[in-house]
């Protein structure tokens, strides 16, 4: 046989078995919708979607590829609404530079690894985003889905403070200039606008509300939606009354009162507590066995690994005058997303990794798990809000994405634990497979 039509064959026999449906037999499944799992289910998906989910048969069907999943919990696939891309080199290191492609798709492969199958880049993105989203649409490009709010709208002086390019974020002088970012970012079709409001604790100047205020009108004139960056209550009150859509961090400054709840509640406001985002600041000194495990190792990498057990990390880290602070911020935070949850307002799930060293892709989505147990909700409300309760917030930015549900029509976008997770979230770290739009992800995350 001719070599090169040995080749063809080949690529077709393995085309062919792409597209094969696959039938994941009696599993454990947690569909999302916040149900109770359902024992001895059959779920069965095709040319990336699912099918069905059905009862343990014991046919044999043709032409069908069958996975035993005896003793095992089947999720949907993780969903952080708040993370970054390009911002650090190899997980550890803020540079300029970091918004390159292989970085980037680096960070969108450790997602996936760990189950993390979609990402809302939420700003500080240069344009090359649009192309990876693009090849991703296309089929050309692997690695978690992406959406994303292109670069970003932040303050001359102000917020984001961090190492990045002049071109992964805007800083308007003027609402005028501000409108005109908004309706570049509705030409580059971008998925969100972000902007920043916050002064730093005093330190850096705040965004003035004639410039948000116009950013959130001609977002709105745009068809998009806007999400802010935010620490006071103060500020989270005046942007949902300003119509702001999503508040994109927890409120930390004081308890959130009733008539901030009721307002978000009146606007339909999502609030993302990226609980794991100030506990990153020290909690790998205050808790060094955490970084024990190889599931944690591999996503740090071996820079971030030396940075954080480096013999003096952990006494510097303890003694910052700054520690005390963030452990007061996440106190709060869990605090103020229970009642906010308990209320019945949109909630959503995300981290903040890819920011700064110690937000970890794909790590920190597992420990913002823990982080929404520890709050006060039970496992299965915890995976509820990381899978169909933040795709549903995808799907207002973009109809057209159905994910983190395990039902017909939707991503086939899958984990399977060896453990069950409604006994200890954790177990979602003993991930046997996992799939995205129906392909299985080679070399997945170590188990815990």
């Amino acid at each position: 046989m001719p070599k090169c039509l040995a080749v063809a064959l080949a690529a077709a026999a393995v085309s062919a078995a792409a597209q094969q449906p696959t039938l994941l037999r009696n599993a454990t499944v947690i569909d999302g919708t916040g149900v109770a799992a359902r024992e001895h289910m059959d779920v069965r998906f095709a040319a990336g979607l699912i099918e069905s989910i059905t009862p343990t048969s014991s046919s044999t069907p043709q032409g069908v590829t069958i996975i035993d999943c005896t003793g095992k919990t089947l999720i949907p696939g993780l969903i952080s609404a708040h993370s970054h891309l390009g911002v650090l080199e190899a997980n550890a290191t803020p540079a300029a530079t970091a918004y390159n492609l292989p970085n980037v798709t680096a960070a969108l492969n450790q997602f996936e690894r760990y189950g993390v199958t979609t990402i809302l880049s939420l700003g500080l993105n240069r344009d090359l985003v649009y192309d990876l989203r693009a090849e991703q649409r296309s089929g050309t490009l692997g690695g978690a889905t992406i959406l994303t709010a292109g670069r970003g709208i932040g303050v001359p002086g102000g917020a984001p403070q961090l190492m990045v390019a002049e071109d992964q974020v805007d800083l308007p002088a003027t609402p005028e200039q501000a409108r005109a970012d908004v309706d570049t970012f509705a030409a580059h079709h971008t998925d969100i606008v972000k902007i920043w409001v916050d002064p730093l604790h005093g330190k850096a100047a705040e965004m003035q509300p004639s410039v948000y205020e116009a950013v959130i009108d001609q977002a709105h004139k745009d068809r998009l939606h806007v999400a802010a960056h935010e620490y006071a209550l103060k500020d989270a009150q005046i942007l949902v009354d300003d119509g702001v859509d999503v508040l994109a961090h927890s409120v930390r400054d004081q308890p959130v009162d009733a008539a901030f709840i009721n307002s978000m509640l009146r606007h339909h406001t999502w609030y993302i507590p990226t609980l794991a985002l100030d506990e990153a600041f020290y909690l790998y000194a205050a808790q060094p066995s955490i970084m024990q495990s190889e599931f944690f190792r591999q996503a740090a990498g071996p820079q971030l690994l030396a940075r954080l057990t480096a013999p003096d990390y952990a006494a510097k880290t303890l003694a910052d005058k700054d520690t005390q602070q963030h452990e007061q911020d996440h106190a709060l935070a869990l605090r103020n997303f229970k009642a906010i949850y308990d209320s019945g307002a949109h909630v959503a799930f995300g981290t903040d990794s890819g920011a700064v060293p110690g937000r970890i892709p794909g790590f920190s989505e597992h420990r913002e798990l823990e982080d929404l147990v520890t709050s006060g909700l039970t496992p299965l409300e915890a995976i509820t809000v990381a899978t169909g309760s933040t795709g549903e917030l995808l799907h207002t930015l973009d109809p057209t994405i159905n994910v983190g549900l395990i039902s017909p029509g939707y991503s086939a976008d899958l984990i399977l634990l060896t453990a069950n997770p409604l006994t200890d979230i954790q177990n979602t770290r003993h991930i046997a497979a996992i799939y995205h739009h129906g392909r299985m992800i080679p070399n997945p995350a170590p188990q815990d």
